[in-house]
């Protein structure tokens, strides 16, 4: 089975449960292991959290008030991707390894728990265009009955 969604959304916190909301009935639809489903869907919401916080810039114009995710579940495997239209990371910022926020600090924790959620990760830019691009993968597990929905 092939399932792909795209959504683009406004930089506000209420978008951040939509997606996840959009992606665990996928997932579910889909017969995916529930543990799965909630291992991405944490993941997804940490990465359109920092999309709406940090994915805007006044030199960017209107089209820094929307960011993007695409999600593909393509045979055993689940890829979510969110694109931000901000400034992106810092050119020569070393990515990883990442640092661990300190237990007590309210930010800081969301790429560190994506990497540990999903299987691959990749944090970057959007070539040619700007903005932060976050996409991670993850191999699905199956459900023993899966309740597939038929046309």
């Amino acid at each position: 089975m092939s399932i792909w969604w795209s959504l683009h959304l406004r930089r506000e916190a209420a978008s951040v449960p939509l997606a996840r909301r959009l992606l665990l009935g996928t997932m579910e639809s889909a017969g995916v292991d529930p543990d799965v489903s909630y291992d991405l869907s944490v993941a997804l919401s940490e990465a359109c959290a920092n999309a709406v916080e940090h994915g805007g810039d006044s030199a960017h114009g209107a089209s820094s008030e929307a960011y993007r995710v695409t999600a593909y579940l393509d045979g055993e495997k689940c890829r979510i991707e969110v694109v931000d239209s901000g400034p992106g990371f810092p050119a020569g910022r070393a990515l990883t390894p990442l640092r661990q926020a300190r237990g007590d600090a309210e930010h800081g924790r969301g790429l560190c728990l994506i990497h540990e959620l999903a299987d691959h990760v990749h944090i970057g830019n959007e070539p040619g265009r700007g903005g932060a691009v976050v996409s991670f993968d993850k191999i699905l597990k199956w459900k023993k009955d899966p309740s597939l929905l038929t046309a």
